[in-house]
C-alpha cells in the first residue's frame, strides 16, 4: 500500500501503516534532495527518517485508540470506565479475603487494632476491638490487607504480629474465603453488555442486570421455577432462587423484592427482611454459594524450553480456571486439560505435554471423572491442592 491520510468511513477509522510513512518520507527526501541521495538503512538520513515515521505513527496510533474509545467494545481503561458510566456501572474495585479465626487468652482480654500473618506471610486485620469471651476463646473474621484472591487452608493464620498482654494465640480452623482483583475490562464489558437488560419486560432478565449493578457484588446464578409444583431442584412453585456472591444482604434483597414480579416467591437459606411502601415487612430468600475446594494432580512431560517457572503457571493456570468457575458448573475433566495447556507460550511450539488429569473434591480419590457441582455451590481453587508432576 502507498501512504494516505487518515479517514473515518462507514467502515471505520483507517490509518498508513508504519512502512507506509516510511516509503513516503523517503520518497519525499528524493524528490527535495535529488534521486541520488543515499538512503540506506546505514544512512544517517534514513534512521532520521525512521524517527521521524515513529513519532507520525505513535500519534496515528493514538487517534485510532480516541476512536476506538467511543465504543465499549473496543474501550480500554479510563475510556472504558467513563463509557459505562452511561449505563450507571462503575467498575469493581479488589476486594479483601476473609476468614475466620480463633483467638486464644486470658478471658476479658481487649485487642486494639490486632493484626495476625499466616505462613505465606500475609498480614491479616482482626476486628477492633476484638474481646476474648469467658472461656478463653473468640472467633472473629479476619480481613487480609493484600487485595486479591488471597488462600489460605486451615491453619495457616497461627502468628500474632502485634502481640498484646493476654493474647496467647491464634488460628483458623476453616479456609479462608478469597477476594477478588480489580474488575478487568472484558469483565466490565460483559456486565455492560448485561446491565442493558435492566428495563426489560421479561422479570429474570432484569433481576439479573440489577444484581450485577450492586457494588461489591461477585458472581450470581437466578433460577426460576415457573410451573405450579416443586420442581427437581427443591423451587416451590411460581419461585426464583438466587445464589449471589458478595454485595451488602440488604441491596441483594431490595434488588429481588424490586424486580421478582408480582406474586413470585423467593427460595434459599438467607432471609432478609424489606419494607414495602405501604410499610409490610416482607422477607426476601436467597442463597450464599458454598465453596467446594477442588485437589488436581497433572502430569506433564518435559519438552524443550520447560523450566520450573512453566510448571508454575501450568499451576497458575489451573488455580485461575477453578477459581473463574461460576456457580452451579461442574469441573469438567477436559477443561483442566485445557486449563493446564493454556500455560504453554506458543501453541505451536509446546514447551510440555499433558500426559494425565485427576481431580476430586478436597480429601476425595481423585479419578479422570468431572466433578457434580451444585446449583447453589461453586468450585474453588487453591494452589497447595494443585500438584503438577514433570518427568
Amino acid at each position: 500500500m502507498s501512504y494516505f491520510a487518515p479517514y473515518i468511513d462507514a467502515a471505520g477509522f483507517h490509518m498508513p501503516t508504519y512502512q507506509d510513512i516510511v516509503d513516503q518520507l523517503v520518497a519525499d527526501a528524493q524528490n527535495i534532495f535529488g534521486q541520488d541521495i543515499y538512503l540506506g538503512y546505514d544512512s544517517q538520513d534514513y534512521q532520521m527518517i525512521s524517527v521521524f515515521a515513529r513519532m507520525i505513527y505513535d500519534s496515528f496510533l493514538a487517534a485510532q485508540a480516541a476512536y476506538n474509545s467511543r465504543s465499549p467494545s473496543t474501550a480500554l481503561g479510563s475510556a472504558l470506565d467513563a463509557i459505562v458510566a452511561v449505563n450507571g456501572l462503575v467498575r469493581k474495585p479488589a476486594t479483601y479475603s476473609t476468614c475466620q479465626v480463633t483467638i486464644s487468652g486470658t478471658p476479658g482480654t481487649m485487642i486494639e487494632n490486632g493484626v495476625v500473618s499466616d505462613v505465606n506471610g500475609y498480614n491479616w486485620s482482626l476486628p477492633t476491638p476484638t474481646v476474648i469471651g469467658s472461656n478463653g476463646t473468640v472467633t472473629v473474621t479476619a480481613t487480609c490487607q493484600t487485595p486479591g484472591a488471597i488462600t489460605a487452608n486451615p491453619g495457616d493464620i497461627n502468628t500474632i504480629v502485634t502481640p498484646q498482654l493476654g493474647w496467647n494465640s491464634v488460628t483458623n480452623q476453616v479456609a479462608a474465603i478469597p477476594g477478588t482483583p480489580v474488575e478487568t475490562d472484558s469483565e466490565l464489558r460483559a456486565r455492560q453488555a448485561v446491565s442493558t437488560a435492566q428495563p426489560s419486560q421479561n422479570m429474570v432478565d432484569s433481576l439479573i442486570a440489577g444484581l450485577s449493578a450492586i457494588p461489591g457484588i461477585g458472581r450470581f446464578r437466578v433460577y426460576e421455577n415457573y410451573t405450579s409444583q416443586t420442581d427437581a431442584n427443591d423451587i416451590p412453585p411460581h419461585s426464583i432462587w438466587c445464589v449471589v456472591e458478595g454485595g451488602d444482604a440488604q441491596d441483594v434483597a431490595n434488588v429481588i423484592w424490586l424486580r421478582k414480579g408480582i406474586g413470585c416467591g423467593t427460595y434459599g437459606s438467607t432471609a432478609v427482611q424489606v419494607t414495602d411502601s405501604q410499610g409490610v415487612v416482607n422477607t426476601i430468600y436467597y442463597d450464599v454459594p458454598q465453596y467446594v475446594d477442588i485437589d488436581v494432580t497433572i502430569n506433564v512431560k518435559k519438552l524443550q524450553g520447560f523450566t520450573q517457572d512453566t510448571q508454575t503457571a501450568i499451576a497458575n493456570a489451573v488455580y485461575a480456571y477453578l477459581n473463574n468457575s461460576e456457580i452451579g458448573v461442574p469441573v469438567y475433566n477436559s477443561a483442566l486439560w485445557g486449563a493446564a495447556l493454556s500455560a504453554n507460550p506458543t501453541p505451536n511450539n509446546p514447551t510440555f505435554s499433558v500426559t494425565s488429569v485427576t481431580a476430586a473434591v478436597h480429601g476425595q480419590t481423585q479419578s479422570t471423572s468431572d466433578i457434580p457441582i451444585a446449583l447453589n455451590q461453586v468450585a474453588r481453587g487453591n494452589l497447595s491442592y494443585i500438584t503438577v508432576n514433570a518427568s
